[in-house]
């Protein structure tokens, strides 16, 4: 009896990626995690929500924006459209991951759950519009894309080391200090949601409910959060100098310095000049890149060595038959 190969399975008997393929595939899936959490935010804050009526179509009788929707209608579209080319580099990362020899499951592991969340999202995206933009369901949109965001940060970051025993390049305490930094950055983010749930962008009309929070008392809790992270950020790049750990982690800890107190001051910028669409939209971005910048530095904190020879990759620039 012939075994049936899966269409994946058949793709790795033919193609082996090269290590920087792999990397560069699963760099695209954390850069469109990024684009789909900016161009998300420029969706509510151009007040185009609910630009399309329903979903998965975009009005009741049309799959597509039409003409008498106008801008928010085309914005709102644009983003759904967006979603595809996300699971196109999420497809990607996937092929790359299972092609990659020798097989590495663990890191294929990671590359579909990035399908899974992706597909959750949507759903969860479609719920937020038959909701009339509920402010609830919107920040549990946004935190599963952050979600989506760490799971495609990690990959990446697992492409550029092997799948040996974790070996501690630190500390102990260096490494619970470390993860006390990503819970609070966590925390920071859910604080995030509800700044966002109770201010004044609410992604579409006036009448789009709001969180029962005073948005002004919501900024200063998140604030609160946020110094908590800037000085367990400051409490690492110290430490890091006080271990002498490598060059490569202690330029990890100064890069989230650096990105926190850009963050930072566009958090205060916005606050004291009423929210403008542009500053909202740069903090997003800020977000992302806290995210990213505080995982890299976590997972620079051990090494894992690769526990096989690598098989010498083939061309990447088509696939070869046996």
């Amino acid at each position: 009896m012939v075994a049936v190969l899966t269409p994946l399975a058949y793709i790795a008997q033919r193609w082996t990626p090269s290590p920087r393929t792999l990397q560069r595939a699963a760099l695209t899936a954390v850069v469109m995690s990024v684009v789909i959490v900016v161009t998300g935010g420029a969706v509510r804050l151009t007040g185009s929500g609910l630009g399309c009526d329903t979903w998965p179509k975009c009005t009741d009788d049309s799959l597509f924006a039409t003409p008498e929707q106008g801008l928010h209608g085309a914005i709102e579209f644009g983003n759904r459209m967006l979603t595809y080319v996300l699971c196109a580099a999420v497809g990607w990362a996937i092929i790359a991951a299972r092609s990659t020899k020798p097989r590495r499951r663990g890191l294929s592991r990671l590359a579909w759950s990035q399908f899974w969340i992706v597909m959750g999202n949507a759903v969860i995206g479609g719920i937020t519009v038959w909701m009339d933009l509920n402010p609830w369901t919107v920040a549990g949109h946004f935190f599963l894309a952050n979600i989506l965001l760490t799971v495609t940060t990690l990959t990446w970051l697992r492409t550029r080391e092997g799948d040996g025993t974790p070996r501690p390049r630190v500390p102990r305490p260096v490494r619970k200090l470390s993860w006390a930094l990503v819970g609070a950055a966590a925390v920071l983010i859910a604080a995030g949601t509800v700044v966002t749930g109770s201010g004044p962008h609410a992604g579409d009309s006036s009448d789009v409910p709001r969180m029962p929070f005073d948005w002004a008392t919501a900024a200063h809790v998140h604030a609160v959060f946020a110094w908590i992270v800037c000085a367990l950020a400051v409490a690492m790049w110290l430490v890091l100098r006080v271990v002498d750990a490598p060059a490569d982690t202690r330029a990890r800890a100064r890069d989230l310095l650096l990105v926190l107190l850009a963050q930072g001051g566009i958090g205060y910028v916005q606050f004291f000049t009423d929210l403008p669409e542009v500053l909202v939209g740069a903090h997003m971005l800020g977000s992302c890149l806290v995210l990213i910048s505080v995982l890299r530095l976590a997972m620079s904190l051990r090494e894992r060595p690769r526990t096989a020879a690598e098989i010498p990759a083939q061309s990447d620039s088509a696939l070869s038959t046996v």
